[in-house]
């Protein structure tokens, strides 16, 4: 074509000859659709963001402050002649203004009947032995399923059952407290259900050991900001609750920080099951733990997460109190033979976790449950119960009371803790530790699967130790059973 002129020539001259028809075709179309019997449509619509444009398609306009509203607007006459745009003007205001609600009053004691102040008949804590060396006590918690020693380990039984291990073996065991976690036992199979087979100890078949169940805090703000996602997103062989890839209907996971949205009302959550919305509040919580029945409930409390703004964490501590009081008074609508622990907060803030400790047990909790973020590691949670725990016992109304350390036992942090007064602590330490290869002895930690104990014929595990495991088998069937990936190697270990 380069070197044809009268073939370049012919293609130049219908080029544009199309120009000059389209232009001309767009000329009549215009002038034949806004004659001086068909003016030009303009129109504010709506909000005052949607015009139309010449050839009568809509097309989204960038929304005008007030000053430019008012120069847009001239040709209708003045903006409160134009209901669109006073409107429109009230919304900029409005939106101008942050909100400045302020949250409801704290429930005093005085909110609080006589009678909740006084002591319970079905519940009591009695103070065996307190040491003359340290804040340690022995103790004895009446429950009317049993009696809980202290101090005490409390095995965690996230979905109504111990990780490896029936509820018989773990209570010839020894095992009197057993902790189940709310927010699984709505998702699945709801508490509706365990009320109908006749509460958790029915339910079970574990009907003279005592249980304790949580308000499904710690797993709703966990979805956000760390265990519960952690484990739940976990590829590797250590999660501990069941993985889970659901998306939501509008494709948003149902993990992270999108996953829960906290008003005064309450929490609102996507279940890690189908992507399903939740909204728990300090009444429904309840509900759904008198549903369950165990015989000490948690209050519904906010978990913020170690690293946040101070100003944030007040705000979270003040909320946490009054979902806490709101609790308890639904709670004392219905007592129905529970007790209610209340949950420390304030993370490892001083004055903070001093405020909490004052307003909380000024209410009629049955005992203290220490919550919230306690720390960067094992040393700030030592430190943290250290100036902590004193607070506690100013007063016999204090002192008297049993303390729950929330979520950690390991070995470590029993020793700490129950020397600084704690009385009952709940963990799934031991259970996934078995579940992995690794037994806990007197010793220090034994990983069954190193290839040391092929021939450790006749060997114990533990020396001293009179669990079922030790007693029956020795270090090279143990093995044998986790090399072989044999599910008894999990339920022995578990045991032990």
């Amino acid at each position: 074509l380069k070197n044809n002129q009268s073939i370049r020539i012919i293609l130049y001259l219908f080029v544009m000859s199309r120009i000059v028809i389209g232009t001309s075709g767009a000329a009549s179309f215009i002038a034949s659709k806004y004659s001086s019997s068909s003016p030009i449509r303009r129109s504010v619509h709506l909000d005052g963001n949607i015009i139309l444009n010449p050839f009568g398609k809509r097309r989204r306009k960038k929304q005008p402050t007030a000053t430019k509203l008012n120069a847009a607007t001239t040709d209708f006459g003045s903006n409160d002649d134009i209901p669109s745009v006073k409107k429109e003007q009230q919304t900029f205001k409005k939106r101008s203004k942050k909100s400045t609600t302020p949250p409801p009053p704290l429930p005093t004691p005085a909110d609080f009947p006589d009678w909740s102040y006084e002591s319970r008949d079905f519940f009591r804590f009695e103070i065996l032995h307190q040491s003359s060396k340290s804040m340690a006590r022995v103790g004895r918690i009446h429950t009317p399923h049993g009696i809980i020693d202290t101090p005490g380990f409390v095995a965690v039984a996230t979905n109504g059952a111990l990780k490896g291990v029936d509820f018989r073996d773990a209570d010839e065991a020894g095992q009197q407290l057993v902790f189940s976690n709310t927010y699984h036992l709505m998702l699945h199979p709801g508490s509706e259900t365990i009320q109908a087979a006749g509460g958790i100890h029915a339910f079970t078949n574990r009907r003279d050991r005592p249980f304790i169940t949580d308000s499904g805090g710690f797993q709703v703000f966990s979805l956000a900001y760390g265990s519960v996602q952690e484990e739940l997103s976990s590829k590797g062989n250590k999660s501990e609750l069941k993985r889970s890839s659901v998306k939501s209907n509008r494709g948003c996971s149902s993990m992270g920080k999108d996953a829960v949205k906290v008003s005064e009302e309450g929490v609102t959550f996507r279940s890690y099951r189908d992507g399903s919305k939740f909204l728990l509040t300090p009444e429904s919580t309840v509900d759904a733990q008198k549903e369950i029945g165990a015989d000490i409930i948690i209050p519904l409390d906010e978990l913020p997460p170690y690293h946040i703004e101070r100003q944030k964490l007040v705000e979270s501590v003040d909320r946490s109190h009054r979902w806490e009081a709101r609790s308890l008074q639904q709670h004392l609508k219905n007592v129905q033979q529970q007790a209610m622990f209340c949950v420390i907060h304030g993370g490892i803030d001083v004055e903070l976790r001093t405020k909490s400790v004052n307003y909380l047990t000024s209410l009629p909790f049955d005992g203290y449950g220490i919550g919230g973020s306690l720390g960067n590691g094992r040393q700030e949670l030592k430190d943290l119960l250290e100036w902590m725990m004193p607070l506690l016992d100013e007063g016999e109304h204090r002192y008297n009371k049993p303390r729950h350390l929330l979520g950690i036992a390991d070995e470590e942090s029993i020793r700490n803790a129950v020397t600084k007064g704690i009385d009952t602590l709940d963990s799934a330490y031991p259970t996934r530790l078995g579940r992995h290869g690794t037994l806990l002895t007197r010793d220090g930690h034994i990983r069954m699967k190193s290839g040391k104990h092929k021939h450790s014929f006749g060997q114990k595990i533990c020396e001293g130790c009179n669990c079922k495991t030790c007693q029956q088998y020795d270090r090279a069937y143990m093995w044998h059973l986790f090399k072989a990936s044999e599910p008894l190697g999990i339920q022995l270990a578990a045991l032990h």
